[in-house]
């Protein structure tokens, strides 16, 4: 097959800059093929790319960028019903089933950009997930909006423009409610060093300040993360950066913090999921709320600031044990470091979720819901749905107008947990940086 009109489309990934457009657009383009890029959380459809696509690729990396692309499928199908549609990306294997019954020609999980390039150029069936050793190229963000366009870091009262890459995908470990173990089966992916390291030099010269690594978790790898990282600092000594470490790794390579901060790591982010053993043990997170406390402790020493995020509603949370989590987001002095959304999230079960695995779970879920992408539950006791609804309500209402630890009381208040200490003598945390888009799913 000769040069094909290729459109690849992106409806949402945490208000960073797509890499799942930008690197298959490498690929794609070396192969002579004309790659359009739409990000559709920061612009509307292109009409005439789509009206002309050959082929339209749409990137699927999580649940609600899922979501979104149903419907932009129907409407592409509208505008031109001839193109050959592929979704590809973390959520597209997992549901398959749904997306070939809105139109979708091809699905395509994991390592996708060969599997990408090679059905663009041969038109051949591909494997649904792919988790062959790729040699990247180099990603190519001509085309998306920029830097400026999205997500920034705030740190003291200002901002700094924000780049994004990955040095690797996928993940070791087994999390039951990861969905990245359906697809990578506890293996991982590197992107070789100097591909990470020239995607930040071009996103440098567009004016990035600081980069978050939107790897599973940096240290699956910490070989070739602290390569990676010292690189980094050797060539910019004054570029910032994020990483996600699970607890269990934090204290596993304990030794790797200072390196973190002596290269420019602002704060670690770490799915700590719940302060319950009970829960941890459910979610096969391996670390205990002993782990949690003793990594928060270390990270502090070394003046790397842990910003956890949570599931806080589950099947087994109870009033009383959400009162509890509240208190101990106090008592750790964390009331001001957690994203107010963290305190709303609820436990999702996709498709292909490990979860579905344990008796428990399945007696407990309805029927798979196909607008909302998973099998919902209701809580076991009486008015906890109706208490997550109005933490919901009140974060939509209020997010954005009040500070953390305003929104941190009316929570409190909502769920019956007691005042928020007036007078606290610990420092505020409020000047720890965070990124402006809320970290969602």
């Amino acid at each position: 097959m000769g040069s094909v009109r290729v459109l690849l489309i992106s409806t949402y990934e945490l208000g960073r800059q797509p890499f799942g457009l930008a690197s298959p657009a490498a690929w794609l383009k070396e192969d002579g093929h004309d790659v359009v890029l739409a990000d559709l959380s920061r612009g509307p459809l292109p009409v005439k790319a789509a009206s002309e696509a050959e082929f339209i690729g749409f990137f699927l990396p999580m649940h609600t960028a899922t979501r979104l692309i149903l419907r932009v499928v129907e409407r592409v199908r509208s505008i031109n019903p001839s193109a050959y549609l592929c979704a590809y990306g973390l959520y597209a294997p997992l549901n398959q089933d749904l997306l070939c019954r809105a139109g979708v020609n091809a699905v395509i999980g994991g390592e996708f950009e060969k599997p990408l390039a090679d059905l663009v150029r041969e038109a051949a069936p591909q494997p649904l997930i792919s988790l062959g050793r790729q040699q990247f190229r180099v990603p190519d963000r001509t085309g998306l909006p920029p830097l400026a366009s999205y997500a920034q870091l705030v740190v003291n009262g200002d901002t700094k423009r924000v780049g994004y890459t990955e040095a690797s995908r996928g993940c070791k470990h087994w999390c039951r409610h990861c969905p990245v173990v359906p697809v990578y089966r506890g293996s991982f992916r590197i992107v070789q060093r100097e591909i990470v390291l020239e995607d930040i030099r071009r996103q440098i010269a567009l004016g990035a300040q600081h980069v978050t690594f939107g790897d599973p978790d940096f240290f699956n790898g910490p070989g070739h993360a602290l390569k990676v990282i010292e690189s980094l600092h050797c060539e910019w000594p004054t570029l910032t950066y994020d990483v996600t470490i699970k607890i269990e790794h934090m204290l596993k390579h304990r030794e790797l913090l200072p390196a973190l901060k002596a290269t420019g790591c602002l704060f670690v982010t770490s799915a700590v999921e719940s302060l319950d053993d009970a829960v941890l043990e459910k979610l096969s997170k391996g670390h205990t709320r002993a782990d949690f406390l003793e990594a928060l402790s270390l990270s502090r020493a070394a003046g790397l600031p842990l910003a956890p995020t949570f599931i806080p509603f589950t099947p087994w949370t109870t009033r009383e044990s959400y009162q509890r989590f509240l208190r101990d987001l106090v008592e750790l002095d964390l009331a001001d470091q957690v994203a107010p959304i963290q305190l709303a999230i609820r436990l999702l079960i996709p498709e292909g979720s490990l979860l579905l695995e344990q008796p428990e779970i399945r007696a407990l879920v309805e029927p798979f819901d196909a607008h909302a992408l998973c099998y919902p539950w209701r809580s076991r006791e009486s008015g906890l749905d109706i208490l997550h609804a109005s933490i919901q309500e009140l974060l939509k209402r209020e997010e954005g107008r009040r500070t953390r630890q305003e929104l941190f009381r009316l929570i409190l208040q909502l769920a019956e947990a007691g005042p928020f200490p007036e007078g606290d003598p610990r420092p505020s945390r409020a000047t720890i940086p965070y990124l402006t888009e809320p970290w969602y799913c």
